[in-house]
């Protein structure tokens, strides 16, 4: 990659850029959230413990639920037919603060059954609604988050207004080239 490279998405014009440490660099909204005690009792009822506070994105795609601890993100089992059943268009972030001593300052995890996915292992959009909220919460734009499902993995995250870069490491899995079906040359 030499340049930018920008997707057209129902979100507009995404841009992914490549950094000097060889991280990639994606530009996207920033989808802030309201305070939902509403969903409160549901929530704990489908991650089976306890939260200390539930939000839903603007957009309604996420529910946010804040947990007491690293160790209470970590150690979730949730019912998944129960998440599935939240009011979510995507699904469920819990997340709490990074333990002391750590080189994160937050993690998290994203059940997504209502998009046929249980646990998703690394989410990039899930991190354009914990930028924002951890930015807050933090007093800081330029932030690192880890998710801690069974693949972690870390993700930077930086603050600019209404926009949130989501940054970290790829692997190339597959490489080709497109062509039209009206110009197979």
């Amino acid at each position: 990659m030499t340049g930018p490279i920008r997707f057209a998405t129902r979100s507009g014009v995404l841009t992914v850029d490549r950094r000097a440490d060889g991280s990639l660099a994606m530009d996207f909204p920033a989808w802030m959230t309201a305070d939902c005690e509403a969903a409160r009792g549901a929530v704990e009822a489908a991650l089976g413990a306890p939260v200390v506070w539930t939000g839903r994105t603007i957009n309604g795609f996420f529910l946010l639920a804040l947990m007491a601890d690293e160790a209470s993100v970590r150690d979730l089992a949730p019912d998944l037919d129960a998440v599935s059943e939240l009011d979510a268009s995507v699904g469920l972030i819990p997340t709490a603060a990074a333990g002391p001593g750590r080189d994160y300052d937050f993690v998290a995890r994203v059940f997504a059954p209502q998009a046929g996915n249980p646990e998703d292992p690394v989410t990039g959009s899930a991190h354009t609604v914990l930028a924002p909220y951890w930015a807050e919460r933090l007093g800081r734009t330029s932030l690192t988050g880890f998710q801690v499902s069974s693949r972690s993995g870390l993700v930077g995250v930086e603050l600019h207004g209404d926009r949130v870069t989501v940054i970290g490491h790829a692997v190339t899995v597959s490489d080709g080239v497109l062509t039209s079906a009206a110009d197979p040359g």
